[in-house]
C-alpha cells in the first residue's frame, strides 16, 4: 500500500441531503438515529442490522450473474440476451478491447473512412468499440475525425505529458484542442485515426493512457487537487486514486474483467473538507473516516445524471480500512457488471440497481464479493467537518511545504490551444517542479512553486493575458460541455455562448460572491448543470415569432459540499438570445446582485 498522511480532525456526521424514495429515507433516518442513540462501540453488527434494514423482496434468481468469463473476456450469458440495447448487441459480436490486446487497431487504422462505412462491423468498430480505446468519432460534426480522452488519475499530468499532448493536436491545424473535463482530466480533438497506433505508442511513453476512458468503463478517479500540498487537507488522495486507475485499467494494459459494464461509472476519494471531488454525483465515493482508530473510507454509492433521472449518492452504510480501497471498488465493480440491467440504457446506470435489490440487498451483493466476505458498518468518526467554508483555489496560496505555494488559474471553460499548452508546461518547469494539477471546474492549478519566484511568475503573459489567476467573480465558477462544436450529441453551442453570456451579464449586474453557472449541451448532463447555483441545459425551442431556435433548460439551487443537493428546473425551453436578463434577474433575486447602475449611483 502507498504511504499517505491524514490530518486528524474532530468532525460532524456527513449525510448529504438528497431525493429519494420513502424505504431509502427510512433506512437512513434509521441509521442516523443508531449512530446519535449509541456510542461508536454499540453500533450494531451487520447481522442486527440487515434483520431490521426495509428492502425491497428479490426473487433469488435475479441474483445469477449475467455475465460469464470466456477465453479471457467477459460476455453477456445467452439465456440474459433477450431485450438487451444495441451496444450490448455491439459487445456480443466483438469485445471492444479486442482493438487494443489483440491489435485490432492496426488494421483498422489502415483502412480509409469510405472502405470503414461500407462494412457493419468495422463501422461498429470507429463508432462504438473505439471508445473502450478513449477515441470518439465526431462523424455529425467533424467526420473521420475523432476526439481522444485521457486517464488523468486524480488530475495530476507533467509538464512532459502537456507537451506531447500538445504536439499531437497541433498538427491538426485548426481542428486540434484540448480540453479540461469536468473529471480533472484532458482531453484532445482533431485525431484522425491512421495516427491512432502512433499516438497509442506515445502516450505509454510518457506515462499516459487513452483505455477505458469512454463508454461502458469507469471513468477517470477523482480526487483532491490540492492533495499532498494543502495545509488542511484530512488525507493525500493520490495514492488512492493510483492505486484505483492501475487496477481497473491492469497499468494500462487493459483490465477485461472491467470493460463489459452496463454503462459507464465514475470514483472519487475525498481528501478535504471542501470536498472539491463532488462525492454526491459519483457512483462510488470513499469518504474518509477513523473506526476503532483505523483511518479508513465510508462509502456513498448510486449518484448520477441522465436525460430521464439524475440523483445523488446515498450512504452504503459501510467503512473499509485504507488497505482495501481497492478490494471494495472491485466489488462494487463486480456487483454492478454481474446484476446491472442492459436494457434501455437510460435504466442501466448503477442507482437502478440499487433501487430493484434495496440498498441492504445491493450492500449484501457487495459484501459477498469482498475477499473475505465481510464489510463493515459505517463509522460515525467521520473527518469531513461538515460546517466548513469551501476554499477558491484562485490566485497564490502557501502549501504545507515551508516556502512554496501553489497557483490557481483560471482557464475559460477548459478550452486550451496547443501554444497554451507547451507555454502552461514552461511555467510548470521553471517555476514549479514540472507538475500541473487539472480541477473539476477545468481549471489548472500550478503547484511547488517558490515564493521568490512568484511575483515573476504572475508578470508572466500568459497569466495575464489569458490564463488569469483572479477571474472576474462570475468566470470563477463557469463550467461549459464541449457542445455542438465537436459532439454530436450537443443541442446546443455552449463554450463561446457561455463566456459571451457570463461577460454580459456581467456588464449588468454586480455580485459579492461566486455564482457557480454550468452549461451543459444535452440532458447527458456532462456540463453537470444540476449541481450549480444556475445551471442550462441545451434544447431546441422557438423565438418569438414561433420559429425554431437554441434554447436551454435553467436549473437553479444545486449545492455542492457537505449539504449538497441536485438543483430543479426553473424555466424550461428559454431562447438563448433571452437569457441575459432572466440571468441578470436571477442573480438579483437569488444571489444577492445588484445592478451596476445602482451600484455606481450608490
Amino acid at each position: 500500500m502507498a504511504s499517505f498522511s491524514v490530518n486528524k480532525v474532530v468532525a460532524s456526521t456527513f449525510l448529504p441531503s438528497t431525493k429519494r424514495s420513502s424505504w431509502r429515507r427510512d433506512k437512513e433516518a434509521a441509521s442516523v438515529i443508531r449512530c446519535q442513540q449509541q456510542p461508536p462501540s454499540a453500533v450494531p453488527t451487520a447481522a442486527e442490522t440487515a434483520s431490521t434494514a426495509l428492502k425491497p423482496v428479490v426473487d433469488p434468481a435475479r441474483l445469477e450473474p449475467r455475465v460469464e468469463e470466456r477465453d479471457g473476456y467477459w460476455v453477456l450469458k445467452e439465456n440474459f440476451r433477450a431485450g438487451i440495447n444495441p451496444q450490448e448487441k455491439i459487445k456480443i459480436e466483438k469485445d471492444p478491447m479486442k482493438l487494443f490486446i489483440e491489435g485490432g487497431i492496426h488494421e483498422l487504422a489502415q483502412r480509409s473512412m469510405e472502405e470503414i462505412d461500407q462494412n457493419k462491423h468495422a463501422k461498429d468498430d470507429v463508432d462504438v468499440r473505439l471508445k473502450w480505446l478513449g477515441l470518439f468519432h465526431r462523424r455529425k460534426h467533424h467526420y473521420g475525425r475523432f476526439m481522444m480522452r485521457l486517464k488523468l488519475p486524480n488530475g495530476v499530468t507533467t509538464s512532459e505529458q502537456t507537451r506531447y499532448l500538445a504536439s499531437v493536436i497541433r498538427k491538426y491545424g485548426k481542428d486540434g484542442c484540448a480540453d479540461v473535463t469536468t473529471r480533472q482530466n484532458w482531453q484532445i480533438r482533431g485525431v484522425v485515426l491512421p495516427d491512432v497506433p502512433e499516438i497509442l505508442k506515445g502516450l505509454e511513453a510518457v506515462g499516459l493512457t487513452s483505455l477505458q476512458s469512454g463508454m461502458d468503463n469507469v471513468r477517470n478517479p477523482v480526487g483532491n487537487p490540492l492533495a499532498g500540498i494543502d495545509p488542511h487537507e484530512i488525507v493525500d488522495t493520490r495514492p488512492f486514486n493510483n492505486l484505483l486507475s492501475q487496477f481497473i485499467t491492469a497499468n494500462s494494459h487493459g483490465n477485461t474483467a472491467l470493460t463489459n459494464l452496463p454503462r459507464k461509472w465514475n470514483v472519487c476519494v475525498i481528501g478535504s473538507h471542501d470536498l472539491y471531488e463532488h462525492p454526491h454525483i459519483n457512483d462510488l465515493a470513499y469518504l474518509p473516516a477513523t473506526k476503532n482508530g483505523v483511518f479508513g473510507f465510508n462509502m456513498l454509492v448510486g449518484g448520477f445524471f441522465s436525460p430521464k433521472r439524475w440523483e445523488e449518492a446515498i450512504p452504503l452504510d459501510a467503512w473499509v480500512s485504507a488497505d482495501d480501497i481497492v478490494p471494495s471498488c472491485k466489488a462494487v465493480l463486480e456487483a454492478f457488471r454481474d446484476l446491472g440491467f442492459r436494457g434501455n440504457r437510460q435504466k442501466c446506470r448503477m442507482m437502478w440497481l440499487i433501487d430493484e435489490l434495496g440498498i441492504e440487498g445491493f450492500r449484501a451483493e457487495v459484501e459477498r464479493r469482498m475477499p473475505d466476505q465481510v464489510l463493515e458498518r459505517a463509522s460515525p468518526e467521520n473527518l469531513v467537518l461538515k460546517n466548513w467554508e469551501r476554499r477558491d483555489y484562485f490566485g497564490v496560496h502557501p502549501q504545507k511545504q515551508e516556502g512554496l505555494s501553489f497557483v490557481g488559474i483560471h482557464i475559460p471553460v477548459g478550452r486550451v490551444q496547443a501554444d497554451d499548452m507547451d507555454e502552461l508546461a514552461r511555467l510548470a518547469d521553471e517555476y514549479g517542479s514540472g507538475e500541473l494539477r487539472l480541477t473539476v471546474e477545468q481549471n489548472i492549478i500550478i503547484p511547488n512553486v517558490e515564493n521568490s519566484k512568484i511575483e515573476a511568475l504572475l508578470k508572466e503573459p500568459l497569466l495575464m493575458d489569458k490564463f488569469s489567476p483572479e477571474p472576474p467573480i462570475l468566470m470563477k465558477g463557469l463550467v461549459a460541455c464541449t457542445g455542438n462544436q465537436f459532439c454530436g450529441q450537443a443541442i446546443i453551442e455552449t463554450k463561446a455562448r457561455a463566456l459571451q453570456v457570463t461577460q454580459e451579464v456581467q456588464r449588468i449586474v454586480s455580485v459579492t460572491r461566486p455564482v457557480r453557472m454550468h452549461w451543459t449541451g444535452c440532458p447527458n448532463s456532462c456540463g453537470q448543470v444540476q449541481v450549480a447555483d444556475i445551471g442550462f441545459m441545451g434544447c431546441m425551442t422557438r423565438d418569438e415569432n414561433g420559429k425554431p431556435c437554441e434554447g436551454t433548460d435553467i436549473f437553479v439551487g444545486g449545492r455542492i459540499g457537505s449539504d449538497s443537493h441536485l438543483g430543479e428546473v426553473y424555466k424550461k425551453a428559454v431562447p438563448c438570445k433571452d437569457l441575459v436578463p432572466i440571468v441578470a434577474d436571477l442573480l438579483i433575486n437569488q444571489f444577492g446582485a445588484v445592478l451596476r447602475e445602482r451600484e455606481d449611483e450608490e
